[in-house]
């Protein structure tokens, strides 16, 4: 069959892509199916790493990182809190599509659908190991039940395609402060239960109010209820403490588990993801970091996950792992300095700009609340540099399917975009063109970026720290705001009035991929 020259250059140009394609897949594949370590930073901003322009303190083991991969300066998470940023991470869905996605309370069930296909799922049929260390914070249990303390945590992150787990199972300043691991918690004693609940369980029950005076670092709102090693926690719990930890043990933790975790499957291809809690609070790093930096414990806590980067890859270095290992380094939402706690990260600030020339923060759907380091490094495969392509960590799903040759359900990753090429630093390859930014709950305020065009929309009219350098607050705000990333990074100039077309442009796409349900074709 002859086809007019116009069909026949789309076939061969078809074609062409098709071999490039799979001469890609091939060479990843021809690695002998590298590693991938996906490490997870809580709270960090732009500007929180030496690699990214912070002059007081030094984070040599991410820099490092940095200096021998892709440097991405528009990196981001996809919401700008935990929990819908880790649901969207590991189901590639924009987490404002699901109800119920904000940050989750101690008692909360499973927010991830045990039927939902994950990026944990994609890489156990890819042929991985998989496992997930550290902070969880999206729920244990069953909906309308929620975790069982003192049983079996079921459905738990096992039941979503991780072959292992080990979690802190909340947030550290939510209760309770037990570790868990193959579905249960940890060291628990059944002669000690234990009890989680949202109520003062006892008139004479300590909390933050009541024995304010005992507590080694005090509240300023909030995170004022069951006190534990000094520090009072939002929600209330009893019994379990032979199962409790010490906040200052946690990051050693995370490094004897991860480590752990990379020896026992270094015949074979893993996948870790390793969910740090620094630099959330409450801030306490161990001892030995405290007063490293001249800004308190929340840059001591940088300084602190800095080493825990340096310690697994040492360990992957003494099992000659990091030639066959792709890690990301990235944070689940930007900075804040006063987040329930008197820790002294404002009082110490100095000159040092956490969220880089960026505004805005954690909460907030501005730039700084969602742009973030992201690193990518594999030694010997992807080359050093500084990227401005668009990429997220919600990307990571599809991403990691291309590089692995794995099949996506078409109902999976609904939001997830093939940004493998920028990811591993080839030449002319192109991050993602669009991306939705959003707050906590995601119930209609919205960061919208399009090239260079930043719309905003905040629903009710008020945006949530603004300047991050401050307390948080709520300041007034039009409800649609335009900004050109180009010339006003920092999102200074609200050029809407000017450029009603493009604003009204922006619009209709946000719109439009909100109620598609999807925008990966």
């Amino acid at each position: 069959m002859t086809y007019p020259l116009q069909q026949q250059h789309f076939m061969k140009h078809l074609l062409s892509l098709t071999l490039v394609f799979s001469i890609s897949s091939l060479e990843f594949l021809g690695a002998a199916k590298p590693n991938v370590i996906v490490i997870m930073a809580d709270d960090m901003g732009y500007g929180d790493l030496s690699c990214y322009g912070a002059t007081t303190f030094k984070t040599p083991h991410i820099d490092k990182l940095a200096a021998g991969g892709q440097r991405f300066t528009s990196g981001y998470c996809s919401a700008s809190t935990c929990t819908p940023t880790r649901y969207s991470f590991l189901t590639g869905t924009y987490a404002f599509r699901k109800p119920g996605t904000g940050i989750a309370p101690p008692n909360g069930h499973l927010i991830i659908d045990e039927s939902t296909f994950t990026l944990p799922d994609l890489m156990k049929k890819a042929g991985y190991q998989t496992g997930v260390v550290g902070k969880w914070h999206l729920g244990l249990g069953e909906k309308g039940k929620g975790p069982d303390w003192n049983g079996e945590l079921k459905p738990s992150p096992r039941e979503i395609g991780f072959d292992h787990h080990f979690l802190l199972p909340t947030t550290n300043d939510r209760v309770p402060q037990v570790y868990v691991t193959e579905s249960r918690v940890l060291n628990l004693d059944p002669a000690d239960p234990l009890w989680v609940g949202r109520k003062k369980p006892s008139p004479d029950h300590p909390t933050g109010v009541t024995h304010r005076d005992s507590l080694k670092m005090d509240w300023s709102h909030g995170h004022n209820s069951t006190i534990h090693n000094g520090i009072s926690r939002i929600g209330f719990y009893t019994g379990g403490h032979k199962a409790r930890f010490r906040d200052e043990d946690l990051a050693d933790k995370w490094v004897e588990q991860s480590n752990a975790f990379i020896e026992k499957n270094k015949d074979k291809p893993f996948f870790l993801f390793y969910a740090s809690h620094d630099l959330h609070v409450p801030r306490i790093p161990h001892e030995r970091f405290q007063g490293v930096t001249p800004h308190g414990f929340r840059a001591d806590s940088i300084v602190q996950l800095d080493w825990t980067v340096g310690e697994i890859m040492k360990t992957l270095d003494r099992l000659k792992l990091t030639e066959n290992t792709l890690v990301v380094f990235c944070s689940d939402n930007g900075p804040v300095m006063d987040d329930g706690y008197k820790d002294e990260a404002l009082e110490k600030l100095g000159s040092h700009k956490a969220a880089g020339p960026y505004k805005g923060g954690k909460y907030s759907i501005y730039e700084g609340g969602t742009r973030t380091p992201f690193i990518v490094s594999w030694k010997g495969k992807i080359p050093a540099g500084t990227s401005e392509q668009v990429v997220c960590t919600i990307d990571l799903a599809t991403s990691l399917a291309t590089l692995t040759g794995t099949e996506i359900p078409k109902e999976a990753f609904l939001d997830s975009l093939d940004v493998s090429g920028a990811l591993l630093g080839k030449p002319d390859a192109l991050g993602r063109t669009h991306l939705i930014q959003q707050d906590n709950g995601g119930k209609g305020n919205h960061g919208y970026r399009s090239g260079n065009w930043k719309l905003t929309h905040h629903a009710k009219k008020s945006a949530r720290n603004i300047k991050v350098e401050k307390t948080l607050a709520n300041t007034k705000v039009p409800e649609y705001q335009l900004y050109d990333l180009s010339n006003d990074p920092g999102e200074k100039v609200n050029i809407i009035k000017g450029h009603a077309k493009i604003a009204a442009k922006l619009q209709a796409e946000l719109a439009t991929a909100i109620a598609n349900g999807r925008t990966r074709k």
